[in-house]
């Protein structure tokens, strides 16, 4: 049931499709206009969203008709413009416009950390390994997304603009070829 190989596969698809390290600058500019951020509430609320999503997101589809095989391949376009935009430095995908009383939750939990990539992700995962494989990816992002949200700060200092830079561009390409590996496996003639 248990498989590393599955654990480590989704742990790095849901880091890229994430990207936490590479919106710190996000947070960053966040925690400028609302005096702080929770990283803890943000954490849950993100977590919450996700699993809730990798357990009823299938009948959700159900409900329109939508078979899992073609939400995974909408799933990994929109995960192949995510690499885009993070390679490029473009923007394709537009945030809302953000209260800053509520700045843990939108935009950060919702859609920064657990987005319409995010859960398009995870139903494409669905169809890829084994949901506890899943869950414990998520749970292991998320361990991650509260460290990065507790010291963002520090990582500031640390990285820089730079680093930040490189780290997008390195994790753009990896969500790139994952999401061409998603679409030919599912492709079906």
């Amino acid at each position: 049931m248990f498989n590393f190989k599955e654990i480590l596969s989704v742990s790095l698809i849901l880091f890229s499709v994430i990207d936490i390290i590479g919106s710190v600058p996000i947070i960053i500019d966040l925690r400028k206009k609302a005096g702080h951020v929770q990283s803890e509430k943000a954490t849950v609320v993100s977590g919450i969203i996700m699993v809730v999503f990798l357990l009823v997101g299938e009948g959700i589809l159900g409900l329109f008709g939508i078979d899992i095989y073609s939400f995974a391949i909408a799933g990994a376009l929109i995960m192949f413009f995510m690499g885009m935009e993070m390679v490029l430095g473009i923007q394709i995908f537009k945030n809302d416009p953000q209260d800053l009383n509520s700045a843990s939750i939108v935009p950060l939990a919702f859609p920064l950390i657990a987005g319409a990539g995010t859960m398009t992700t995870l139903i494409s995962l669905k169809a890829e390994f084994a949901t506890p494989n899943i869950f414990i990816g998520i749970f292991i992002n998320l361990a991650f997304v509260y460290l990065v949200l507790k010291t963002s700060g520090w990582l500031e200092k640390k990285i820089g603009n730079a680093g930040f830079n490189v780290l997008r561009k390195v994790f753009g390409i990896i969500l790139l070829a994952i999401a061409i590996k998603l679409f030919k496996s599912h492709l079906q003639f």
